[in-house]
């Protein structure tokens, strides 16, 4: 099997309103759901195209509506307790999802949640250009920037690059030998998150379309960065936080 450790491989909406969410992203993205049985329940998967890509389920007690991100690790329950020793929280301690893998879950120091997982099967491949409607980018929103590199270059072993972005202070890229897996930067009015971003044709027309199905607000309207693209940030109806981009 092919593992790409420190790469997201998976994204789950958790919520309190599950066909609401569904029906949300169902027409805003032209993703599919489908029921899969899962022990004594039925998890609703998310398909873009014929390809799974999350899935939807239930908000854990005490947790807030959102998405929550699946990282790709050699071994769940080493880099559990890693976690656990370098000041996370453990919501959910290792455990066995029948045949498709082995997950935990945490809260990093700064409070964001974070699932680890090795699966039974091959990780999906990292490519060249993302397809429309699959996930392109992660990024975490952290209130101490610093304190979350130390964090996360520790317990999974990334490593970073850091860029000016002037007023926007500085934006670092975490990595794996040369692959980009995720970004990190300082947000310490906003709750501490990991926002998974989605690509789509055209910004502008998906962040219309989102409040036009029930978006609760912008965070953030259309915006160019350049050599990356043009991206926007809603909350859902459900107000978790979703971005998309048109990559460059």
């Amino acid at each position: 099997m092919k593992h790409l450790y420190g790469k997201f491989v998976w994204f789950e909406h958790m919520s309190n309103d599950i066909p609401k969410a569904q029906a949300f992203y169902e027409a805003l993205f032209g993703w599919q759901t489908e029921s899969m049985p899962a022990g004594a329940q039925t998890y609703r998967m998310i398909k873009n195209g014929d390809q799974g890509i999350g899935g939807l389920r239930s908000v854990m007690p005490g947790v807030s509506n959102g998405w929550i991100s699946y990282v790709s690790v050699a071994d769940v329950d080493a880099t559990y307790a890693a976690a656990l020793k370098a000041g996370a929280k453990g919501l959910m301690s290792p455990e066995d999802f029948g045949p498709m893998g082995r997950g935990a879950t945490i809260a990093d120091p700064g409070g964001a949640l974070l699932s680890l997982w090795k699966g039974n099967q091959d990780d999906r491949a990292d490519v060249d250009k993302t397809a429309v409607g699959d996930w392109h980018w992660n990024e975490l929103w952290a209130t101490d920037d610093k304190a979350a590199l130390a964090f996360y270059e520790g317990v999974l072993g990334y490593t970073h690059e850091s860029m000016d972005m002037g007023p926007q202070g500085t934006y670092h890229v975490l990595k794996t030998g040369d692959k980009m897996r995720g970004g990190l930067v300082a947000q310490p009015k906003g709750p501490p998150i990991w926002l998974p971003y989605v690509a789509v044709d055209n910004c502008d027309t998906t962040t219309a379309k989102a409040l036009e199905l029930g978006a609760e607000s912008v965070v953030m309207p259309p915006t160019d960065i350049a050599n990356v693209g043009r991206f926007s940030i809603v909350l859902d109806p459900l107000g978790a936080a979703i971005a998309f981009i048109k990559p460059a």
